[in-house]
């Protein structure tokens, strides 16, 4: 859940922004409806009543629902990157088992009941408009995903670092979808793994 030092108010209209507390309620009751039931299902009625405050008091501090949204995916973007570079200091000058300690993780987390995939893949389904806050910041947090595992595929002696940094990239995005359709038991558990077969082939000459 979003933490205090990471909530940016906006201030819109010359008014002055609504006290932290109160936006973090905001914005920590949008992370959860959003998350699990999708931006657009959400209103904004649902959100001011779940979190106990005005509407006055969300849009002083979120100017629109669509820049909610995008609040929203920049906080899950910093804990997604936090995750990310967890697995890579736990195994320093190792890419090939930083990738692996990183999709463990996924495979363990598909298998939970309310598993409901990668909040930045289900925003850019919802928003097909590159131009839509959200969807700005979903694919700027794939770019980044690609551009790293492409640099962690060429320090790991790939023959074709691109195309095996891309290859994960497309076996992560599966899991983050199979593990909505199948949930308990289904392949994304075994993302890791196939994921180190992917790497041992591309290393291979």
């Amino acid at each position: 859940m979003p933490s205090d030092k990471n909530i940016e108010l906006t201030i819109s209209d010359g008014h002055a922004s609504a006290p932290p507390k109160a936006a973090k309620k905001i914005l920590d009751v949008a992370y959860d409806l959003f998350y699990r039931r999708g931006i657009r299902a959400i209103g904004v009625d649902e959100i001011v009543k779940r979190a106990g405050v005005t509407k006055p008091s969300l849009y002083r501090s979120f100017p629109s629902k669509d820049e909610l949204a995008a609040s929203y995916l920049r906080q899950y973007d910093l804990e997604y990157w936090e995750r990310f570079d967890e697995a890579v200091a736990a195994n320093p000058g190792d890419p090939r088992a930083q990738i692996k300690a990183f999709l463990t993780r996924i495979g363990k987390r598909t298998q939970v009941a309310d598993y409901r995939g990668c909040g930045m893949t289900n925003a850019a389904v919802e928003y097909p408009d590159h131009s839509h806050p959200a969807r700005v910041v979903s694919e700027a947090n794939k770019q980044e995903l690609r551009r790293r595992l492409r640099a962690m595929a060429a320090a790991m002696g790939a023959q074709d670092p691109d195309t095996l940094g891309d290859g994960l990239l497309l076996l992560i995005e599966g899991a983050y979808i199979s593990g909505q359709l199948f949930g308990l038991g289904g392949p994304a558990q075994s993302v890791a793994r196939n994921a180190d077969l992917l790497i041992e082939a591309s290393l291979k000459k």
